[in-house]
């Protein structure tokens, strides 16, 4: 079995993310890095046959921008879910970061995995 890896690496966006008082009602940015396994490459060079990552990105933008999420885990675990809609995806680690969560800190955030 070939395998193929989909990318998308350290996409920013605002999120209304956040547990605490001064995180709700704000936008905070987020990084976003998405890891795709794919069981096959796409059997010709039509983007119909690929994980279109353009629209992977479009619906992590709609989860972002949904309404506020108390946990970084629970946008990663909806990031997973709808990347995990596309059949041929095997496997999704998502990794989300709120870049200004703690002073001195360049980021801080979850990494999940999940898989078929």
């Amino acid at each position: 079995m070939s395998e193929v890896l989909v990318l998308i690496r350290n996409l920013e966006l605002l999120a209304r993310i956040g547990v605490h008082g001064h995180e709700h009602g704000k936008p905070q940015p987020v990084r976003i890095n998405v890891r795709l396994t794919a069981k096959d490459a796409p059997p010709d060079d039509r983007l119909e046959h690929a994980i279109d990552y353009e629209a992977v990105t479009e619906k992590i933008r709609a989860l972002a921008s949904a309404g506020h999420i108390n946990l970084a885990e629970t946008l990663a675990e909806r990031i997973a879910a709808s990347c995990l809609e596309d059949p041929r995806v095997v496997r999704a680690c998502i990794r989300v970061e709120k870049l200004h969560a703690l002073a001195g800190a360049e980021a801080a955030g979850v990494e999940i995995t999940r898989a078929r």
